[in-house]
């Protein structure tokens, strides 16, 4: 499958007594912590059903869950992808990184080989670990649009 010229970015997300915990996943090849990130395909029909792929490529994750659509759009460089010049040419510099939520109703995640590790934990920890700033301005967001929630449903 040819990459399309756009990222997704995944953050799982759990509840349990009002109480919210992120999973955040640590990549073999960079040694990072981040939220599941990858390519769209040019076959895949829109960006949500891109992240539902990646989701279930890189944590299992079945594409019936819950996803949130965010507001939250970042430019990412094409120096950090492989053979970016050849798949879109020499005047593209940056493509968009579309984002998501994803509501979980159980903590189970069944890792790829990109990743060695994972970790449910709190917005203040996750924002301490994570290394890009598009996965915690991401995350921001998400984590505003939960409390909203959260806190609608308690009025």
């Amino acid at each position: 499958m040819a990459r399309a010229k756009y990222q997704i970015l995944v953050i799982p997300y759990y509840i349990e007594n009002n109480s919210i915990q992120y999973c955040i996943f640590h990549r073999n090849d960079t040694n990072i912590w981040q939220f599941i990130a990858g390519g769209g395909e040019e076959e895949d029909d829109s960006v949500l059903v891109s992240a539902k792929r990646e989701s279930m490529e890189e944590a299992s994750i079945d594409t019936n869950h819950e996803y949130i659509t965010l507001d939250t759009i970042s430019s990412i460089p094409v120096n950090c992808f492989k053979n970016a010049k050849e798949q879109w040419g020499n005047d593209c510099y940056v493509i968009p990184e579309y984002c998501f939520g994803v509501k979980l109703l159980t903590k189970k995640i069944i890792l790829s080989d990109e990743h060695s590790e994972y970790e449910w934990c709190d917005y203040t920890t996750a924002i301490k670990k994570l290394k890009y700033d598009s996965n915690k301005t991401a995350l921001w967001e998400l984590d505003c649009r939960i409390r909203a929630v959260l806190q609608s449903n308690q009025l």
